[in-house]
């Protein structure tokens, strides 16, 4: 039941951001039978995302996205290092989030990994920082439907993190100055 949740999801997720402009075979699906669309994906430019959680020192640099699908192992791998390393839950990640990653990675130039100070987070775990945190923790926090990720770009500002990311307008973007990290998410577009 899970992995068909989980696959559900990542379908789901699929969709909208594939279309705007993640993928060459999304670009050109629209003006190519079916046929020539398939043989399209299948060179367009793998996706990849580099990870290093802040708090378990685990690392991952994996290819997510290959010859126009998914890659079930990686998503399960990101699932994996981006769970709450607080209660140990693991989490679908939205492929949408991924893929705003990799674009920001892009952007940046950044080959080293991202540092993720928080993936996914759990009921109970968002609640906790909710009545500890000091503010910022969304009751309804998007991290609790694995389309946020909390993250430093290692020798990258965070001013500049923030740039970037809202100059995608691929979901919600919040700069914590003080704590030099930035929160992407893959909901409505908005920033503070």
């Amino acid at each position: 039941m899970r992995d068909e949740r989980a696959e559900q999801c990542r379908a789901d997720a699929v969709g909208r951001r594939s279309f705007l402009g993640f993928g060459l075979a999304a670009a050109t699906a629209v003006i190519l039978d079916p046929v020539q669309a398939l043989a399209a994906s299948r060179v367009a430019t793998p996706r990849r995302v580099s990870l290093l959680n802040t708090h378990t020192g685990e690392r991952l640099t994996t290819e997510y996205w290959t010859r126009g699908r998914y890659q079930r192992d990686a998503l399960r791998a990101i699932d994996r290092i981006l769970r709450d390393h607080r209660t140990d839950a693991v989490h679908p990640i939205d492929p949408g989030l991924l893929d705003t990653l990799h674009a920001l990675q892009s952007r940046l130039g950044v080959r080293a990994p991202l540092h993720v100070i928080s993936g996914y987070r759990s009921p109970e775990t968002n609640e906790m920082l909710r009545e500890t945190g000091g503010g910022g923790v969304a009751r309804s926090s998007f991290h609790m439907r694995g389309m946020a990720i909390d993250i430093r770009a290692p020798g990258i500002d965070s001013r500049m993190v923030r740039r970037a990311a809202l100059r995608l307008r691929a979901g919600g973007v919040g700069f914590y100055p003080q704590s030099d990290f930035v929160h992407v998410d893959v909901g409505p577009v908005r920033s503070w």
